[in-house]
Parts: structure tokens; sequence; C-alpha cells
């Protein structure tokens, strides 16, 4: 399968995100809650889209030295395709000397979204202890790092 095309989210995407997101989550987000997050400014969303189908989003916070990933889903039908993949290289693609890591939350429980960031080089840092508002689930706090070479080129670059 070809490379998605990944886009800002719109308004008009909603009705596909509310699709992919109460396929995906035990404890889906509603159409309120993305409104909510979407209007902060340091929020930001996007999709991956085949044609015209959006097949996965994200939206993430941007903090003065990282990228925070809030809630991110592939539509149950196309995942181990490269969505998820794609959409995760289009933030580390993002990431600078200054803006050198990402973060994430992941439930305890859902092995299958440890198991895929752990395959894109992220890495659990910290347990989250009854982490959940909607149970007593703990959560881990995943993390990956810009390589440090890739940091270094880019500095020698800004000095060069």
């Amino acid at each position: 399968m070809s490379q998605p095309h990944i886009r800002w989210m719109i308004r008009r995407d909603m009705p596909e995100v509310l699709d992919i997101e109460n396929r995906s989550f035990e404890f889906p987000w509603s159409e309120e809650d993305f409104i909510r997050c979407l209007r902060q400014r340091n929020r930001i969303g996007m999709v991956a889209e085949y044609d015209v189908r959006v097949v996965g989003f994200m939206i993430y916070e941007l903090h003065e030295n990282r990228l925070h990933i809030l809630t991110f889903a592939v539509h149950p039908e196309l995942r181990r395709q490269g969505v998820g993949t794609a959409m995760v290289n289009k933030l580390i693609g993002k990431l600078s000397y200054r803006l050198a890591s990402i973060l994430l939350e992941t439930r305890e429980a859902n092995l299958t979204s440890q198991l895929f960031f752990r395959a894109c080089g992220f890495r659990a840092v910290r347990i989250l202890r009854d982490f959940y508002e909607d149970t007593t689930e703990d959560g881990y706090l995943m993390q990956y790092r810009c390589p440090e070479n890739a940091r270094e080129r880019e500095l020698e670059a800004q000095h060069a």
C-alpha cells in the first residue's frame, strides 16, 4: 500500500475521526472532547488519508522542547499497513535540537500500542500509577528521543 497523505485536521474530518475513535478505544473521546482539545493554541490535529478517506489521526501538543501525543489511532481495517508509522515519522521529522523528544501515555493493558510505539523507537520511561480517570488502570509514559548524532549534525549546520 502506498504512503498515506498526512495533513492538518479540519472540521469536515470530524465524522471519520469520531468513527475511528469509537472503533479504537474502550473509553473514546466525544466530539466535544476533540473540539475543546483543538481550541487550545498549542494543540495540533493531523489526519492520514488515502484518496479522500481519513484512515488515521493524531492530536499532539507543542511544548518548548518536546511534542506530546494526546491521542492517536488508525482505522482498524487499515492497521499494520504503515499508516501509523507514517504518522509517527511525520512527527519525528519535526524534531530538532530544540524539539528533542516526543512523549505519550499508553494504557498498561494496551499491549498493541506499547509494541507499536516501541517498534517506532519509543521507550517506556515511567509507570504512571492510577493514571486514567475512567479506570484504576496504570499507564506507561513512553518517549522517543531525537538521536544525538542528528542533533549534533543540526548544530554543526547552524554554525557552518
